[in-house]
C-alpha cells in the first residue's frame, strides 16, 4: 500500500471544522498521532460556527489535548450553526484571512460528500483557498447515512484509539447524550477503516487531489 505523507516530513498542518468536535470526532486519532511523533509541530486551527461560549470552551480544551507539545493556533468564527450556506461570503474571507498566516504541508478539513451543510460548505470552500496543498476530508459518525468509502488512511495504535475515545468524553460533555455519541460507535469505524488498511484501527480519509513527487512533466 502506497504511503504518501511521514509525520517527520510535516512542520505544520491546519485543521478545519465547521463545528467545535468535528475535528476531534473526525480526525483526533490522526492529530494525536502526529503531535505525539512530531514535537513542536505548528497546529493551526479554525472552527468557522464556533460562537457559542460553551462549545468553544470544549474546543479550546479538547484540541489542546488532541495536540500535545504543538505549536497551537486556534481561530473562531460565531457563525450560526447550520446557516454557513447562508454566510458563504463571510466563510471564504475568513478562510482566506486564516490562509494568509500559515503554509501547511497537509490540510484535514471536512469532506465534500457529507450531507450535513455546513461540513459540505467548509469541504467546498477549502480548495479554494488551498490550492496547492494535500486536503484530506475527515470522516464525521452521525445519523445521517452519508459515510462513503475512504481512499486514504492513517493507521492508528489501540492506545490512540483509547485516549481518542477518551478525550471525546472528556472534553465534549455537551455532545455525550446523542445517540451515537460512545465508544462502540468511534471504535467500530475505526476498527472497519483498520481492517480495511491492513491494520488494526485507522481513520479514513477523502483527497481532493494529489500530485506525487517526481521529475517535472516535459514539453
Amino acid at each position: 500500500m502506497m504511503r504518501l505523507v511521514q509525520p517527520e516530513a510535516l512542520d505544520e498542518i491546519a485543521v478545519l471544522g465547521a463545528h467545535c468536535d468535528d475535528i476531534g470526532i473526525g480526525a483526533g486519532g490522526t492529530l494525536l498521532s502526529l503531535c505525539r511523533s512530531r514535537p513542536g509541530l505548528r497546529v493551526r486551527a479554525v472552527v468557522l460556527c464556533g460562537g457559542d461560549p460553551v462549545r468553544q470552551r470544549e474546543e479550546r480544551a479538547a484540541l489542546a489535548a488532541f495536540s500535545p507539545g504543538a505549536d497551537l493556533e486556534m481561530t473562531f468564527l460565531d457563525i450560526p450553526d447550520g446557516r454557513l450556506p447562508a454566510s458563504w461570503e463571510r466563510a471564504k474571507e475568513a478562510l482566506e484571512s486564516f490562509r494568509l498566516t500559515c503554509e501547511p504541508d497537509l490540510v484535514l478539513a471536512t469532506a465534500q460528500h457529507d450531507n450535513h451543510q455546513d461540513h459540505r460548505g467548509l469541504a467546498r470552500l477549502v480548495p479554494t483557498v488551498f490550492r496547492d496543498h494535500l486536503v484530506l476530508g475527515y470522516e464525521i459518525v452521525k445519523a445521517e447515512p452519508d459515510l462513503a468509502q475512504p481512499t486514504v488512511f492513517w493507521p492508528l495504535t489501540a492506545e490512540v484509539v483509547a485516549d481518542k475515545i477518551a478525550l471525546l468524553h472528556a472534553h465534549y460533555p455537551s455532545q455525550t447524550a446523542r445517540p451515537w455519541f460512545d465508544e462502540e460507535t468511534f471504535r467500530g469505524l475505526l476498527r472497519i477503516r483498520g481492517v480495511q488498511s491492513g491494520n488494526r484501527y485507522a481513520e479514513g480519509f477523502h483527497p481532493t487531489r494529489m500530485l506525487f513527487s517526481g521529475p517535472a512533466a516535459q514539453d
